[in-house]
Order: structure tokens, then sequence, then C-alpha cells
């Protein structure tokens, strides 16, 4: 959570502008391309911060065939990565929906180039997250920015939503620098290195009066020091009230600052980008399952569906609100934050286990395919129930755990207190401890450790896609995410968390909101997680939501200033 005091807001005021964004996460990217292209823009945030669930994300985005790719050597074409996404999107969103973000990812990334101080790099080897299918690539198309200097930002720093990561020494960790940082104690010659410059960059950093943050932190600094540099105006702590209208046609908001309201008019239109419903529970039990808790989530505390429910106030209709950017976490703490499984569900001498004590996916699977797997069995009346992870003590000696624990670092007291950890000599004593059935661990482990030491998961296939084994270790043969368990044992309860919703507003390919006949709403625009996912019921690589909400951005501010060409209608899809 929070912990920095941030400034006091800009008061909010009666005024006329061109264009209003409600929220300060990928909103900012289309602020930044509206101001470039001349319009007066206003970004307005409900909470005290700003940077939205951007700031608290992995910072990756993933657009397909840019010119940063190719200055990095990337292979990649808009020819193959459109065959990538018919192929994983499979109907579930309208052909223009993704078609539109394709045309425009090239000319997000140079407008940010020219916008932001930020400077990017490829994530080179991070797997699409479904490389096998037509189009799809082992090399990957993420890319992020590079460790940012927070200094930059002056008397706003303290405006920007801090983490609830914290490295034990100030480092900028970015992506590939996490894979790399869990198997220190394996392929140290590979590890040690990135380390140390990262703790020299950090240390360094601090002795010349700078503060280096990589992923999330430093995409949403990077933007807010576009918005700052471009003199946009952000008005914290300044929520939508609703919408204001004239015939058919939004003309601006009622926002309230503070118990006080104020009506901003939007001559070419109003950005919906205030995030999804990730903390409104009762929507998340109507729309997606009643096994949902509070707390699970790990969307910024200010995405409670407000944005999508004054877009339905006006017409607006809905799509895919049962999906969410799934991703399975250990069980929090009472009033903790979750924490996420990445690359420990990938790495040998691991499984997991559903309330009867069996393996039922493919662990290493992408976090949100790992969570439609779970609701599909809820949906089909064998709920997966109580979850657990199973590792052994050669696991623990071997890997970073849950973002903080180091190998050879005992599990937290607090989470054996709690019961969400146990440890046993054998299987049989592990199930009872925690309540799993006896003779359905003891078999699974068994089986599962016949198909580790074959190299070979027949049951779920387990290794066989680059994504899997792009977390592996690679010091593993002939399996990088296989290894028998032996020795003694431990088990650590998970839970069904997510990075945030993203179900919404039904939107067009120029981003524009619409009504249940297909009709556009004039002067209305969703991006990010207040639209539904123009990836459908699919998440195409690492990335993918903050990729599509920086191009939508774009997108909704070309078309705002006139300068979108026509897309195809929509489809009933």
């Amino acid at each position: 959570m929070p912990t920095s005091t941030p400034p006091a807001p800009a008061p909010a005021h009666d005024t006329t502008v061109d264009l209003v964004v409600a929220g300060s996460g990928t909103g900012m990217a289309a602020a930044l391309a509206a101001r470039e292209m001349g319009l007066d823009v206003l970004i307005v945030e409900k909470t005290d911060y700003v940077g939205g669930s951007t700031a608290l994300s992995g910072g990756a985005f993933w657009i397909p065939a840019s010119s940063l790719l190719a200055a990095e050597g990337a292979v990649d074409s808009l020819e193959r990565a459109e065959l990538y996404l018919r192929s994983v999107v499979h109907g579930t969103s309208p052909d223009q929906r993704w078609e539109n973000f394709l045309r425009h990812g090239d000319e997000t990334v140079r407008m940010l180039q020219r916008t932001t101080p930020m400077r990017f790099m490829w994530s080179k080897g991070y797997s699409d997250y479904h490389p096998e299918l037509p189009g799809g690539t082992a090399a990957g198309r993420s890319c992020e920015c590079k460790p940012f200097d927070l200094s930059v930002l002056g008397a706003e720093r303290a405006r920007l939503r801090p983490t609830g990561l914290k490295s034990p020494v100030p480092m900028p960790i970015t992506g590939f620098d996490y894979k790399w940082m869990n198997l220190m104690t394996r392929v140290p010659g590979r590890a040690v290195p990135r380390v140390a410059q990262r703790v020299s960059q950090g240390i360094g950093g601090k002795l010349l009066g700078r503060e280096y943050v990589a992923g999330g932190q430093a995409l949403a600094a990077g933007l807010y020091a576009g918005v700052l540099r471009a003199g946009i105006p952000v008005w914290t702590r300044t929520s939508v009230q609703r919408l204001t209208t004239d015939g058919d046609r939004v003309t601006g908001v009622v926002l309230e600052q503070d118990g006080r309201e104020v009506t901003v008019r939007a001559r070419r239109g109003v950005v919906l980008a205030a995030g999804g419903f990730d903390h409104n529970i009762a929507l998340r039990h109507e729309f997606q399952s009643e096994a949902l808790e509070p707390g699970w989530s790990l969307g910024n505390e200010g995405n409670t569906g407000d944005a999508i429910r004054i877009g339905q106030e006006a017409g607006a209709d809905l799509d895919l609100m049962d999906q969410a950017w799934w991703f399975p976490a250990v069980a929090p703490l009472p009033g903790a934050a979750p924490l996420v499984l990445l690359a420990e569900r990938s790495l040998p001498g691991s499984l997991i286990v559903d309330r009867h004590g069996r393996r039922f996916v493919n662990e290493a699977t992408d976090y949100m395919s790992f969570g439609q797997r779970i609701l599909e069995r809820e949906r089909a009346g064998d709920a997966v129930g109580s979850m657990w992870m199973v590792f052994d003590q050669r696991y623990r000696n071997s890997y970073v755990y849950a973002a903080g624990l180091f190998p050879r670092m005992a599990l937290p007291e607090s989470w054996y207190a709690a019961g969400i950890a146990h440890r046993a000599d054998d299987p049989a004593d592990l199930a009872r401890r925690t309540g799993l059935p006896v003779e359905g661990l003891v078999a699974s482990l068994r089986r599962f450790n016949e198909l580790a030491a074959a190299g070979v998961d027949d049951d779920f296939g387990r290794g066989a896609s680059a994504y899997d084994r792009y977390y592996g270790d690679p010091t593993v043969a002939p399996n990088p995410n296989l290894r028998p368990l032996q020795g003694q044992l431990y088990a650590v309860r998970i839970v069904l968390g997510d990075l945030g919703t993203c179900g919404g507003l039904r939107a067009d390919g120029h981003g524009r909101v619409l009504r249940s006949d297909r009709s556009p709403i004039d002067g209305l625009y969703a991006i990010g997680n207040t639209a539904a996912n123009a990836f459908g019921a699919t998440y195409p690589g690492a990335g993918a939501t903050i990729g599509q909400g920086l191009v939508y951005g774009n997108v909704v501010a070309r078309h705002a200033a006139g300068k979108e060409a026509p897309v195809a209608p929509a489809s009933s899809s």
C-alpha cells in the first residue's frame, strides 16, 4: 500500500478543454498523444496518486512489429503478428479491435519516444504466451522501460503511486533481471553480474542524488514526466461523478474533489481510462466467481468499476465481464497484499494440486490461462477449491520465492501460524497437515515424479512450450521445468489473484464506447481495463494489457483530433 505523502491536489474548477482523460495509468498516453496533436487536455485521477495499476505492474508492454523491436534486432512483421492474434483471439473480440491495435503500434512507440524521457529495450527471449500457435515467437515481442531516474519528477515525485515490492538494497530490477535473479544459485555466471550491475546503479545513483527504478514504476514515472513536461494538468483526488450530454453526445464531466463538485466541458470528448472493477467484490461475484475474496486483486485500490458504471449510465454495452488478468498468488495474510507466483510455478521440483490432492493444470502456463482453467472447473461443477503449491528442500535452496524469499531463506513463521504453509518429511504427513486426501496427494506425487524423471509431462505438457521454458532452470535436463521431488516437503496455499479485470465497456476500433446496437456514443471513449479486452479472452504476451492501453490511448487521441481514418464496422462477436 502507498506510504509516501503526496502534495495537495491542484484545485478543481469549472473549465472547458478539448479532451478529459479519467485515469492516470495508460490514460497518460492518451493525454500525451492528444497534446502532441494540439489538443487542450486535462487528466483527472480519483486517488491521491498518479500511475494507476501501471505503476504497480511489471511494466512490460507487448506491441508487435515496432521500429523499437527492429532496432534491437528482433525479426517480426505485421503479417506474422496478425496471423498470431487471429489464432490467439479466435473470435472472442471483434477483428477491428486487435487489427487497429497492430496498425497503430509502432506509431505509439514513436510517440512515447518523442514525448517522454523514457528509453526502451526489448525483453529478448521473453516468449509470447502461446508461441506454438501460427505467428507466435519464442524470441518474444515484449519491451520495457530501461531503469528510470525518479528525481526528474522533482516535487512531483511524492505523487507517483508507490509499489508494494521493495528490494533489500536500492536496485532497479527489470523483467529481464528478474528471470536471472531467480537463478542466482543455479547460473551465477549469468545472474551475479546482472545483480551487481543493478546494485551499483541503485546505490551509485543514490550517491549522485538519483533514484533509479524499473518495471511499472519506471513506465508510470516516464509517462508522468512527459505529462509534466507538456504542461498537462493532473487533478488528483478528483473523481468523475457523471457525464454531461447534449442529446446523444457526451459533452463533459461533473467532477468531485474533496466534497465539492465542478463541471468540465470537453469539446472533443471524454476518455474513460480508470481501470476495471478489481475491488468491487459484488460485481466480481456477479460476473466471475463467488469464490473470489476481497484483497486478492493486485490492481490499485481505486479500481472499483466507477467508469464502467458511468459508461453504462450513458447507454454503453458491456463485454467480457467474466474475464480478468488472472494471476495465482500466495494466500495473503490478513491486511497484506497477495504475493504473485510467476517463475516459481515453472521451476523444477514443484507442482500444484487441487482440493483432491491432484494436479489439474500445466503449472508453467501463462497466468491468465491458469486462472481460466480454475474457473472452467468451477463452472463445470468440480471446483478446484483449496490449492497448494508443493515443493521440496532442494527447490527452496535453489530459487527466489514469492518475490522476496531468497534461496535457503526459511518460509516466514507467520505463514505457518496462519496455516498457509506446512512442512513434512513425507507426502502422507504433508497431506494430513494441509487437509488434503492422503491417497490423492501420495498418488499425485508418485505420478509427477515418474513423469519428471522421464522429462516429459504426459498429463499436462509442462515444458513443451517455449513460454514454459523461459522461466525454467537451464541447468536441469532433459526438461528445465521438471524434476522429481525428494526429501523434506513444503506446501504453500495459493489463491486466484489477478492484475485487474479486463472486461468492461464495449468499444470499437477507434476506442469509442458502443451501445448494445453497436452504435458509438459520440464523444465517449474507453481504454485500458475500463474497456473490454481488445484481445478477447486471451493474453497474447507479457505486457499485452499495458500495450493495448498505450496504443488505444494514441488511437482515441487521433480520433478525437479528427486524424483517424475509419475502420470496418464492429462485428457482433
